[in-house]
């Protein structure tokens, strides 16, 4: 079980070889997201991207062995190419799913460009883990896209 005294919450760094704004699209392109989004194995054979703040977003992933499930969300927040923030939430959710928030800062860094990724709030340790690995391969996928 989770302490409720303090935010459970998900941040990440990675450095990539790539502009700001070529991350940026990677990050926002229907085009490109399948090329790395989700963790190892998985594919999204659906994606829908309505890219204006209050404007939503789905994406149907499909794991190795199983079914197709959908991420659905909000765009709260859109500042190409350095900010974007999304609400997050699965269709289906577990009981132990609530909506988190994501934030994505983007900073030049010599000759590419840092991507810090900021999400909260998890109802438990079980889900923040959950999202740390997926975050955590998705990020390698999009390092090796843009390398």
């Amino acid at each position: 079980m989770s302490d409720t005294s303090r935010p459970l919450v998900l941040e990440l760094t990675c450095a990539l070889g790539a502009s700001a704004d070529r991350v940026f699209t990677a990050l926002t392109d229907p085009a490109e997201l399948p090329k790395w989004w989700g963790p190892s194995g998985f594919t999204t054979p659906v994606i829908w991207i309505d890219l204006k703040v209050g404007g939503g977003y789905r994406l149907g992933m499909q794991p190795p062995d199983g079914e197709l499930f959908h991420l659905v969300g909000e765009f709260l927040e859109i500042d190409a190419p350095t900010r974007l923030a999304y609400t997050f939430r699965w269709e289906d959710p577990d009981p132990d799913d609530v909506e988190t928030v994501v934030r994505l800062f983007l900073e030049a860094e010599g000759s590419g460009t840092r991507v810090s990724l900021r999400q909260s709030p998890f109802a438990t340790d079980a889900r923040l883990a959950l999202h740390r690995a997926g975050w955590t391969d998705s990020l390698q996928r999009l390092t090796e896209l843009l390398t």
